[in-house]
């Protein structure tokens, strides 16, 4: 009886104009034009200082970063071994590495003493804009430099490696965080259309008087949604692998565990606004309500440390921020499913929470 409630969602779906539409014409258009267009602002650089010269002269280098309102030093590191974990786990965005030799080539003016800058390209849009920060506060101290010591050649340079994202392209950061916006809304849009669409089509009494129980209906109302969406993930994964040549590092083993409990989560945001609703309007407009304060509150356009507390508590319940993780985490830098545990359990947590409360009220507003 379930299957035959499945198959029956599915060419509900299929049948419908409507549907058929929502399922393949916005994602398709909305991954071109975010995938060629989407950009963002910088808000807040956390860095990390290794200074290996301790010298007047890195002290006054550094102390300019650090002064600076677009940077705040997070950390100060002491050894070699202190940089891989402080960009691994997102603890700053940049490392200021200042070099044993940097006060004596500078005193001797034969070549530039160089700085070395470690950032994360894994949003390739801030590193660029705090690259561009960095080398504005290295012009001042050259100029003053110069000025001071009557110098023609730039006395220091930046030397600078991109972690994560080499080249630093855009589309590296924009695309992956796509396959979790286009996942989202068509399987919550499908979700939440889905017992609407029956109470107003006149077809929701008739289910009631199946052998079905309201658990049964729920779950045939479920797995189509779930198949839709991992459906729709696949094709963004591909778009993005095959046509926008973004680089995968890590496998799709802890890739698809991830896109799998995410689309679980969002099914039952889903059938929480579809028992919620009469109309299909209701629901359409349920799903947007939700789909827009989660799109903003999962990093996708604006990095959730920059947000107040309070805001950044409020995204512990939002799906959309732990999937984001997972997969610029093995797009871009290859994280095993082990690593992702602690992204994994919540969407689990929100999936099983909302489905038992998309369960009652579906109990509750059937009598």
């Amino acid at each position: 009886m379930i299957f035959a409630l499945i198959v029956k969602e599915f060419l509900a779906l299929l049948k419908d104009k409507k549907s058929r539409f929502v399922l393949i014409g916005p994602p398709i258009i909305q991954l071109f034009v975010f995938g060629y267009a989407a950009t963002y602002d910088l808000n807040d650089i956390p860095v990390a200082v290794y200074n290996e010269d301790k010298s007047i002269a890195s002290r006054d280098l550094l102390a300019r970063f650090t002064a600076s309102p677009a940077f705040t030093e997070t950390l100060t590191l002491t050894h070699q071994e202190q940089i891989a974990p402080a960009l691994d786990q997102r603890k700053v965005l940049a490392v200021l590495h200042v070099g044993q030799h940097f006060s004596r080539d500078l005193a001797l003016g034969r070549k530039p003493a160089e700085v070395q800058i470690l950032i994360d390209g894994r949003d390739s849009n801030t590193a660029l804009i705090a690259l561009n920060y960095m080398q504005s506060i290295l012009a001042a101290f050259n100029l003053q430099w110069a000025e001071d010591h009557h110098l023609t050649l730039p006395p220091a340079q930046l030397r600078i490696r991109a972690w994560f994202n080499p080249n630093l392209e855009s589309q590296w950061f924009i695309v992956t965080g796509i396959v979790g916006l286009l996942t989202l809304v068509v399987t919550i849009i499908v979700t939440a259309l889905s017992i609407a669409r029956e109470r107003e089509q006149g077809t929701f009494d008739q289910l009631l008087v199946t052998p079905l129980t309201p658990f049964q209906i729920l779950v045939g109302k479920a797995v189509p949604g779930l198949i839709v969406g991992v459906i729709e993930a696949s094709f963004i994964i591909f778009m993005a692998v095959f046509w926008f040549k973004v680089l995968m590092v890590g496998s799709l083993a802890a890739l698809y565990l991830g896109v799998v409990l995410f689309v679980f989560a969002v099914i039952g945001v889903g059938l929480m606004i579809s028992a919620l609703a009469v109309t299909q309007q209701q629901g359409l407009l349920g799903a947007f309500l939700f789909i827009v304060p989660a799109v903003i509150l999962s990093g996708f356009a604006t990095p959730i440390a920059n947000m107040p507390q309070l805001v950044q508590d409020f995204t512990l319940i939002n799906p959309l921020r732990y999937f984001l993780i997972i997969v610029r985490g093995v797009f871009l830098q290859g994280l095993p499913a082990e690593v992702l545990f602690n992204q994994y359990w919540p969407l689990a947590l929100i999936g099983l929470v909302t489905l038992s409360c998309a369960s009652w009220l579906f109990r509750h507003r059937m009598y």
